[in-house]
């Protein structure tokens, strides 16, 4: 990820603060575009196959059921693509803790937070661990990494906790 330029328009790489932590992280899936395609291949394949063989006995409205089946497979993978799309980012620095999530449909939600003022909140369930992380800041929680899985969530929150404990101890700058 490159440096942002400031407002006054040059660029801050020499005097920017040390990035503590940085993620970025979009739901898994298993199955890729081309996976997709071989997965309705086979089902619009035996939808046909065994459409056809009721077709040929004379029940003809089965024959469009089957269509009606392979319709709505496509429309369900389609929705879990689009989902897909969806991305967290967060960034901590010793001042600031920049959230930003982009939703399936492309909106984009940012949020700025002082990490001197703001809680790493985790959610425990005794039998399925950690089930909720939040950063809150004046009572008001943000919730993250909502779509990981619970060993992935608990990475997110030791790394994250690891981070703002350093930034609230404030950064060492060497005089060189």
């Amino acid at each position: 990820m490159s440096a942002a330029n400031t407002a006054s328009g040059r660029d801050d790489r020499d005097d920017a603060e040390p990035t503590l932590f940085e993620a970025r992280y979009h739901p898994y899936r298993s199955l890729d575009e081309r996976g997709f395609m071989i997965v309705m291949i086979i089902v619009a394949g035996i939808s046909f196959v065994c459409g056809l063989a009721f077709l040929l006995m004379g029940a003809w409205p089965v024959f469009g059921l089957f269509g009606l089946d392979v319709l709505a497979i496509w429309w369900a993978f389609r929705m879990n693509f689009r989902a897909a799309r969806t991305c967290e980012e967060i960034i901590v620095t010793p001042s600031l803790i920049r959230l930003r999530h982009v939703t399936p449909d492309g909106t984009e939600y940012q949020e700025e937070l002082n990490p001197l003022w703001t809680r790493l909140n985790r959610e425990l369930h005794e039998d399925y661990g950690l089930q909720r992380l939040t950063l809150e800041m004046r009572g008001r929680p943000y919730v993250i990494g909502s779509f990981l899985h619970t060993a992935q969530r608990e990475e997110l929150a030791d790394r994250l906790s690891l981070a703002l404990n350093e930034a609230k101890r404030g950064v060492v700058r060497s005089a060189f």
